[in-house]
């Protein structure tokens, strides 16, 4: 797996990131569709409100999403992706965060950056055609995600020989080709994909192997939530916040850079519990 120095900060677009802490990323689903939230935030104004809130519960990005890409879900067009997608960038791009859009298709990335969003988090890892040129001249982040086949089909029996070293050689080439493209290793972030084509064994391998996975770029994890811990504790989606926080602390543990997130308020909360008393901490600052 490729050795390489971790970046000191993250560029997106108009913010930079220090990654001397784990930066937090509040979820907005423009969706009827998604997995936990699906329909709530759909109404514009409602969305935009809920990023709003995240904001003020200490979410350092927003990643917002207008197609679902649970498992069995159906693809969006893209010009109904771009009309429920951008009247949220566009109210939320002055809210003082850096806004991600959760998005594969060029014509939606375009569309993104043109207002105003900050990164692009593609869970096909910019491999559709186009999608290069879709954000070149751009000075936006990326987010490079592995999947196995796509969000309809990727849950019919997926299969790995060493998952970690599979899903970490993926992201190591991906990596390779976005510096063939020009872009800096600072506007990189790669994420394992956790559920896009994993099953569970498949998603622990990963989990563990995060410190490892940190050796090729800077690591977003998103387990916010997911199935993976529904299975792990037995618990339904609204049932999973200590399932979702204790994730996100053995990310940040691990050595990831973002935590994309639902619970963005108790997320935030056990990160300064968590810094302020590692024994790692020389000392409390009052």
């Amino acid at each position: 797996m490729l050795q390489a120095p971790h970046p000191a900060q993250l560029q997106c677009g108009r913010h930079v990131f220090s990654l001397d802490r784990p930066r937090v990323m509040g979820i907005v689903n423009v969706t009827r569709d998604s997995f936990s939230d699906g329909g709530r935030f759909f109404e514009p104004g409602r969305a935009i409100e809920h990023g709003l809130h995240l904001i003020e519960a200490g979410a350092d990005l927003l990643d917002i999403g207008a197609e679902s890409t649970r498992p069995g879900a159906a693809p969006v067009p893209e010009a109904e992706e771009i009309d429920r997608l951008l009247p949220v960038v566009e109210g939320l791009r002055d809210a003082g965060v850096a806004l991600s859009v959760d998005t594969m298709k060029p014509g939606v990335m375009r569309a993104a950056l043109a207002a105003g969003a900050d990164m692009i988090n593609d869970v096909n890892a910019m491999r559709a055609p186009g999608a290069w040129d879709a954000v070149a001249g751009s000075n936006c982040g990326l987010c490079l995600m592995h999947m196995r086949g796509t969000p309809r089909d990727m849950q019919d029996a997926p299969e790995y020989r060493d998952a970690l070293a599979e899903v970490g050689a993926f992201l190591a080439e991906r990596r390779a080709e976005a510096a063939r493209r020009g872009v800096a290793d600072a506007r990189l972030l790669i994420d394992p994909g956790f559920g896009f084509g994993k099953t569970l064994a498949h998603n622990v391998a990963l989990f563990r192997g995060l410190e490892e996975l940190g050796r090729v770029a800077p690591v977003l994890v998103g387990v916010s939530r997911k199935s993976m811990l529904g299975q792990i504790c037995g618990r339904p989606v609204d049932g999973r916040l200590a399932a979702s926080v204790t994730a996100a602390l053995l990310a940040a543990q691990a050595g990831a850079a973002v935590l994309r997130v639902h619970d963005v308020a108790e997320t935030v909360d056990a990160l300064k519990v968590w810094q302020a008393l590692r024994k790692d901490k020389e000392e409390w600052e009052e």
